[in-house]
């Protein structure tokens, strides 16, 4: 928990974007650019601000945040914000989703992070009352911001439980018929680079079946046979992490010693157990059933070719 020593005079000076919209009927909204907030958890739950009463909805609980400047991706707006309101370290977070509410003459991208190591908040602004770390299943209890309200039944399940992609990478490789048998090892190497770029660039919600713009799972590749020799994708700062200060989660490539079926099934009921949502991508008909019965969900190989196969450069 954190108190504000401060007050209106130690407001920070005005961005870029710091200005009212108003909608056609009359609402008024800050931001002429937009806004971004922060939803970032751990297992103390979600870092909450108290707003001062002289704030928009003065009184209410919600998340760090405020208006972007201009030309500021969503993403980046919200880890200023945040660093700015409450002391958050971006390298600290893991980018998980973005949510979007888009009125048209305004937008509001709720920023979803987890915290990889504990962190205290700290306030830095006339703009908070208090900043507190609230267990997910109290937030309820408090008198919560409208708009937070009104989104947070969504947010709550995607905080309470991550998306973790299994990938039978021989499978995928195995469904193009462009001579990966000649060199499986090099085939696979090309799928683990396709799928860095694209865990870097998050895969669209509506693929994952999740109610968000933008979502960047866990993904866990396994190999088997030659296709082990695969080079994993060179180290490297990713594209976002560059762009926005914020690292995206990593690929994990796992080499079977035995059947990679096994160790698919193995890896799926594992993450199902810590509680994870896990998709598993294979159009084996007796693995989609061993996975299956732990109460994961399958998709065959060209659901995630399409993803693949998406551009990686639309902005967020």
């Amino acid at each position: 928990m954190a108190t504000n020593p401060l007050d209106a005079a130690d407001r920070r000076p005005h961005g870029s974007g710091d200005a009212w919209v108003t909608a056609p009927d009359g609402r008024k909204f800050w931001g002429t650019f937009g806004a971004a907030g922060l939803l970032v958890h751990d297992d103390r739950g979600v870092l909450l601000q108290l707003r001062v009463e002289w704030s928009h909805h003065g009184g209410t609980w919600g998340l760090p945040g405020g208006a972007r400047h201009e030309g500021e991706s969503a993403v980046r707006g919200a880890l200023r914000e945040a660093s700015e309101e409450a002391g958050v370290p971006a390298d600290a977070l893991v980018l998980e989703f973005t949510s979007v509410l888009d009125l048209g003459v305004w937008n509001y991208t709720t920023v979803g992070a987890r915290a990889t190591r504990p962190f205290e908040a700290v306030i830095g602004d006339a703009e908070s009352i208090e900043l507190r770390w609230v267990p997910i299943d109290e937030v309820d209890a408090l008198p919560l911001h409208p708009g937070f309200a009104a989104r947070w039944p969504v947010l709550k399940s995607l905080v309470k439980e991550s998306t973790t992609v299994v990938v039978d990478a021989a499978n995928v490789v195995g469904s193009r018929p462009d001579g990966w048998w000649k060199d499986r090892a090099g085939a696979a190497t090309s799928l683990l680079e396709s799928l860095a770029v694209r865990i870097d660039k998050g895969i669209p919600g509506e693929y994952l079946g999740l109610d968000v713009d933008t979502y960047w799972p866990s993904i866990v590749a396994v190999l088997e046979g030659r296709a082990r020799e695969a080079h994993g994708p060179p180290v490297r700062s990713s594209v976002r992490a560059l762009a926005d200060g914020v690292r995206a989660p990593e690929l994990v490539v796992a080499r079977a010693e035995g059947e990679g079926d096994d160790l698919i099934a193995d890896v799926a009921a594992s993450l199902r157990g810590s509680g994870d949502s896990v998709l598993v991508v294979t159009a084996d008909a007796g693995l989609r059933r061993r996975v299956e019965s732990s109460s994961c969900v399958t998709r065959g190989p060209r659901w995630l070719t399409d993803i693949l196969e998406r551009p990686t450069d639309a902005p967020t």
